[in-house]
């Protein structure tokens, strides 16, 4: 019985460590795709403005 708890402890713990790298990571992920789309969205807001007011000259 006395080996198993620390046993239990230590795989709980890496349990928990591992999944908190995996969320830092969606997270990572997240930010990155939110900023390229900001970018591509404002692109894109530019580009409709520029048209409609550009005009041919």
């Amino acid at each position: 019985m006395k080996k198993i708890i620390p046993f239990a402890l230590m795989s709980s713990l890496l349990v928990l460590v591992s999944s908190c790298s995996l969320v830092e990571g969606i997270f990572k992920a997240g930010v990155w795709s939110g900023v390229l789309l900001v970018v591509v969205v404002v692109a894109l807001i530019i580009w409709i403005v520029a048209k409609l007011f550009g005009g041919s000259k």
